[in-house]
């Protein structure tokens, strides 16, 4: 079960994505298709041209709805940088949303009202995944996470650590006239506490044969 755990988290989060993605999403279907038909009935304009103004229309609404609600979370540091990814991307959802309304007004000659609606819509559905993937690769970036601090502060083999000191000034160097302090003890050598004791002659002895 806690294999899986991860995948049904980035499930979930990927779902509320989706979810929040389609609120604002749909709210744009509509500001498109309301400002497509307005365009249409009271503009001599043609039926692309008025398509590509609606288009533009929701994709400034969008922008607002995503950045403020829907990745609202993300990354926000470069917002520059992030305008211009939008631009870029819807740009390119402008094309294939109004590619298809123009295959099919031209090319098949299908040019109602109905026709001109179905295959909008059409065309927004097909743009609108090509938007969900490139605003969430791209445009709307998750904030990078702050690295873990290894303990201590400092990564293995760091010459000149404090503890390193510390520890090396515990080990007892053969042929020493003195033993290492103990803790707790002000002049402190050996067992009796007393500064500056010889060793006894069975540890003089363990030395120089240590040296030899």
């Amino acid at each position: 079960m806690s294999a899986r755990h991860p995948a049904v988290s980035r499930l979930r989060r990927l779902s509320r994505e989706v979810a929040a993605f389609a609120a604002v999403g749909g709210v744009g279907v509509l500001v498109n298709l309301a400002v497509f038909n307005l365009m249409r009935n009271t503009t001599e304009l043609p039926v692309v041209r008025c398509s590509m103004i609606a288009t533009a229309v929701a994709i400034v609404f969008n922008y607002i709805g995503f950045r403020y609600f829907t990745y609202r979370d993300r990354d926000k540091t470069r917002p520059p940088r992030e305008f211009t990814l939008f631009v870029v991307f819807s740009s390119a959802g402008l094309v294939i949303e109004n590619g298809v309304l123009y295959v099919a007004t031209y090319g098949f000659d299908w040019d109602t009202p109905l026709q001109n609606n179905v295959f909008k819509f059409l065309g927004i559905g097909i743009a609108s995944l090509f938007r969900f993937w490139s605003y969430r690769s791209w445009v709307f970036r998750v904030v990078p996470a702050a690295g873990p601090v290894p303990a201590g502060g400092a990564g293995e083999g760091d010459a000149g650590e404090p503890g390193d000191i510390a520890a090396a000034g515990e080990v007892r160097i053969p042929g020493s006239r003195r033993e290492p302090k103990s803790p707790g003890t002000a002049g402190g050598s050996g067992e009796s506490g007393e500064p500056g004791d010889p060793e006894e002659p069975e540890a003089q002895e363990e030395a120089v044969g240590a040296r030899g």
